[in-house]
């Protein structure tokens, strides 16, 4: 499971001096992988404490970027805790949930999804 997290990454400076940024994906790292792709979407979520995300795939690249809380990752047969600062690649077709650490909190991202050139339109109501 590609999982990144903010604390392990140095800052570099740009933008003439003007401010420090973190890359959690190197510039053109993942230009072969998402070669032909297109940006699908960006979105906000929350999973509230006891609630899950339905096992789902898609045909897509997604990047789940943890904003606040605590959560079980889950990527095919691997199981991740992920909180605020974590960046999980999250391949195509793979079978992919998340749900809060515990019942009391949530846990809250952006999802960030590069679509594969010639894929089909994905209802993400009912996937």
């Amino acid at each position: 499971m590609d999982v990144r997290t903010i604390a392990d990454v140095a800052p570099v400076v740009e933008h003439n001096g003007t401010v420090p940024v973190w890359y959690l994906i190197q510039p053109r790292e993942m230009k072969e992988e998402t070669e032909g792709g297109f940006l699908e979407l960006i979105s906000e979520w929350e999973v509230e404490g006891g609630g899950l995300v339905d096992p789902h795939h898609h045909p897509t690249h997604e990047f789940y970027y943890i904003v606040s809380g605590k959560g079980l990752m889950v990527i095919e047969d691997e199981e991740r805790v992920v909180t605020q600062g974590d960046l999980v690649h999250i391949p195509p077709d793979a079978v992919h949930s998340i749900r809060p650490t515990t019942d009391h909190a949530s846990v809250r991202g952006f999802t960030f999804a590069i679509g594969l050139k010639d894929a089909p339109p994905v209802d993400y109501t009912n996937h």
